[in-house]
């Protein structure tokens, strides 16, 4: 289970859902079509989740989701780890 971390907005917890339920890499467009949010908005989380290693981000720009992100979606990441 995903503990409630205080830093993100419900867009954060809606990424990285997203790429649990597609093992994929994808750009911010894709992912916002998906989730029906900002294109910049959520290019903008993105790059916030890829700073505390839930994302990474490739050389062409698609984001895909890092073993410490799986870690953190089967709830063995400490929230307070994520700063």
């Amino acid at each position: 289970m995903v503990e409630r971390v205080s830093w993100f907005s419900p867009v954060d917890y809606e990424i990285l859902m997203f790429f649990e339920n597609h093992d994929i890499l994808a750009s911010p467009k894709v992912i916002a079509v998906n989730i029906d949010y900002d294109r910049q908005y959520t290019s903008k989380n993105c790059r916030k989740l890829a700073e505390v290693d839930l994302l990474r981000k490739d050389e062409s720009g698609l984001y895909g989701l890092t073993e410490k992100g799986r870690s953190f979606l089967a709830g063995s990441v400490d929230p307070s780890e994520l700063k």
